[in-house]
C-alpha cells in the first residue's frame, strides 16, 4: 500500500526545490541536481512502500546521469539540446518499465505509446489517488484540515508579534543583522505577492505531475504487455511478389548509382570530365540528398519487412538477401557522401553545420550495419533497441568530442597548411571553445599570423561575451564551460600588444604587427 502522506510529501518538497532551482535562474549545475533529487527521492519514497525497481531499469541510471551532468559541461546548442532531451526521455523509460525492466525489448511502439501513458498518468493519474486518499482519511477519522488549521493559525498569531519585538530590539544592536532583516521583510512586500501566488501555483503543479509519474512507476509499469509480441501490430497484407519487385527496382537504381560513383568519384579526379564540374562543386552538391536517400531507403526496408507475408523458408530467405544487398549500397552511398563531406571540409574549413553530420554519418552507418545482422539473425524487433543506441552514441561523441573545441583545433591546424584561418567564425562559438583557442595561440606549427588571428578572434569572443561573463549569477547557474572561460580570461587578459576599437561598427582588434581583423569579417567563409 503506497503510503499517500509521504507521496505528497516528496513531491511537494521537489516542487519546492524545482522553485529554488530554476525560478528567474539559467540553469546550470541545478539541472542535474533536480535529476539525481527526482531520481533518489522517487526510488526511497517507493521502497519505503516495499516497491523497488527491476534491476534491468536501474542501469538507466547510468545514462540518464551522463547526459544530465553534461548539461552543465557543454554549452554547444545542439549538444546541450540533446544532454537535456535524452535526461527527460532515459527518465521516462526508467519510470516505464520501473517494475517491469523491459525496456530492452521494446519495439519502436512500444516507446511511443508507453510514452503516450505516462503523460496521460502525469495529467490526470493522481486525481484517482486524491479521491482514494481523501475516502481512506474520512473513513479512518483522520481531523479535518480545518480542524488542524486553526490551531497552527492562532499560534502564529500569537507568535509573531513577540517575535517582531526580540527582532527590533536585535536589529537595534547589530546593524549587519538589521539589514539582513530588512532583507528577509523585503521579501513580504505586497507587489510582491502575484509573484508568489504564481510560484505556489507552479510549485502544486510539478508536484501533480510528478505524483502521477510515481504512481505510473509503482502501479502499471510491471505489467509490461509489449505491442506485437505475440500477434504482429501490423497484419502482413503485402504480398512477397510485389515486395520483391519494388525492393528489386530500387536496387537496380541503387547498383546504377553507385556504379557511377566508382567510375569517377573512386576512381580519383582525372576521372571527371564534365565541364566545369570539379572536385568542390562534387562536394558541396549531393550530400544532403544522398543522407535522406540512405534514411528513407532504411525505413522503407523496415515498412516492407513489417507488410510482407513471407510464408515459405524460400521467400524469407530471398526477402532478407534483398533487403540485405539493399543496405549494403546504401553503405556505399554513405561512403560516399561521407567523402564529399571531408572534401568540402578540407577544401573551406569545419563548422557546426559539417561536423553534426561528419558525426551523424558514422552512427547511422553502424545502425545500417546493425540492421543487417539484425535481419540475417531474424530480431527484427531489436531494431528499436539499436536506434536508441545510435542516438545516444552520437549524442555521447558530441560530449566528448567537444565540437567547438574541435572545430578551433581542425581549423587551426588546417591553416598549417596554408589554408586561411576565419576567426570572426571562430569567434562566434560557445565558451567550449575558449580554452581550445588559448592553447592555439601558443601552437608552434601554424604560422604567426594564424597566432596573430586566433588572438584577435579570442578578443573579439570576450567583447561578444562581456556581458554575460561579467554578470553575476547564482550557484544554481553554475556552468563548467562558462566558469573556464572566465578563468581563460582572468588568466590572459589583457593580450600584451592588442588593442581593440570598440566604438562603433563593426569592431576591430589590431596585432602588435598592425594587422587589423575584423570581428565580423566573413568572407573568408564564404
Amino acid at each position: 500500500m503506497l503510503n499517500s502522506k509521504r507521496l505528497w510529501t516528496t513531491t511537494i518538497l521537489l516542487g519546492i526545490a524545482f522553485d529554488i532551482l530554476f525560478w528567474d535562474k539559467i540553469p546550470g549545475i541545478s539541472f542535474p541536481i533536480f535529476v539525481a533529487l527526482i531520481l533518489l527521492s522517487g526510488i526511497l519514497v517507493l521502497a519505503d512502500s516495499g516497491i523497488r525497481p527491476n534491476k534491468r531499469a536501474l542501469g538507466l541510471i547510468l545514462t540518464i546521469g551522463f547526459f544530465a551532468t553534461m548539461s552543465f559541461v557543454r554549452a554547444e546548442p545542439l549538444t546541450a539540446f540533446l544532454n537535456y532531451t535524452l535526461t527527460f526521455a532515459f527518465m521516462s523509460f526508467f519510470a516505464m518499465s520501473f517494475l517491469g525492466g523491459r525496456w530492452l525489448s521494446y519495439s519502436l511502439s512500444d516507446y511511443v505509446v508507453s510514452n503516450f501513458k505516462l503523460m496521460l498518468s502525469a495529467i490526470g493519474g493522481a486525481l484517482p489517488f486524491i479521491n482514494e486518499t481523501r475516502k481512506e482519511r474520512e473513513q479512518n477519522g483522520v481531523k479535518s484540515g480545518a480542524r488542524k488549521f486553526f490551531p497552527i493559525l492562532r499560534g502564529l498569531l500569537i507568535a509573531i508579534p513577540i517575535v517582531a519585538i526580540f527582532a527590533g530590539l536585535l536589529s537595534s544592536a547589530d546593524l549587519v543583522f538589521a539589514q539582513r532583516m530588512d532583507d528577509f521583510i523585503e521579501i513580504f512586500r505586497l507587489e510582491n505577492l502575484p509573484e508568489y501566488i504564481f510560484r505556489g501555483i507552479l510549485i502544486l503543479i510539478i508536484a501533480y505531475i510528478l505524483l502521477g509519474i510515481l504512481l505510473y512507476a509503482a502501479q502499471k509499469s510491471q505489467d509490461e504487455k509489449l505491442i506485437g509480441e505475440e500477434n504482429p501490430l501490423l497484419a502482413h497484407f503485402l504480398g512477397f511478389t510485389e515486395a520483391s519487385i519494388v525492393l528489386g527496382a530500387v536496387l537496380l537504381l541503387f547498383a546504377a548509382f553507385v556504379m557511377v560513383q566508382f567510375q569517377y568519384f573512386f576512381g580519383g579526379q582525372a576521372n571527371i570530365n564534365i565541364e566545369g564540374y570539379t572536385y568542390a562543386v562534387y562536394a558541396r552538391q549531393g550530400f544532403g540528398e544522398l543522407v535522406t536517400v540512405a534514411l528513407f531507403s532504411l525505413f522503407l526496408f523496415l515498412g516492407l519487412s513489417s507488410a510482407t507475408r513471407r510464408e515459405k523458408r524460400g521467400q524469407q530467405k530471398t526477402f532478407s538477401a534483398l533487403g540485405i544487398t539493399l543496405v549494403l549500397l546504401v553503405l556505399v552511398m554513405l561512403v560516399s557522401a561521407f567523402r564529399r563531406l571531408i572534401l568540402y571540409e578540407s577544401a573551406y574549413g569545419f563548422s557546426r553545420l559539417r561536423t553534426y553530420p561528419h558525426v551523424f554519418m558514422i552512427w547511422l552507418g553502424a545502425l545500417l550495419v546493425a540492421v543487417v545482422v539484425l535481419e540475417i539473425l531474424q530480431k527484427q524487433r531489436a531494431f528499436a533497441l539499436a536506434m536508441t543506441i545510435a542516438i545516444v552514441g552520437f549524442a555521447a561523441t558530441l560530449n566528448l568530442l567537444n565540437v567547438d573545441a574541435f572545430i578551433v583545433r581542425q581549423n587551426v591546424m588546417r591553416s598549417a597548411g596554408g589554408a586561411k584561418l576565419d576567426m570572426a567564425y571562430l569567434a562566434t562559438l560557445s565558451n567550449d571553445a575558449v580554452p581550445a583557442l588559448e592553447n592555439a595561440m601558443d601552437e608552434s606549427a601554424v604560422s604567426p599570423l594564424t597566432r596573430e588571428a586566433v588572438s584577435a578572434s579570442l578578443i573579439c569572443h570576450w567583447y561578444e561575451n562581456e556581458s554575460r561573463l561579467k554578470e553575476t549569477r547564482p550557484w544554481q547557474s553554475f556552468h563548467l564551460s562558462r566558469w573556464k572561460a572566465i578563468q581563460t580570461y582572468a588568466a590572459i587578459n589583457p593580450i600584451e600588444g592588442y588593442t581593440v576599437t570598440t566604438d562603433g561598427w563593426p569592431r576591430y582588434v589590431t596585432s602588435p604587427n598592425g594587422r587589423e581583423f575584423d570581428c565580423h569579417d566573413r568572407e573568408i567563409w564564404d
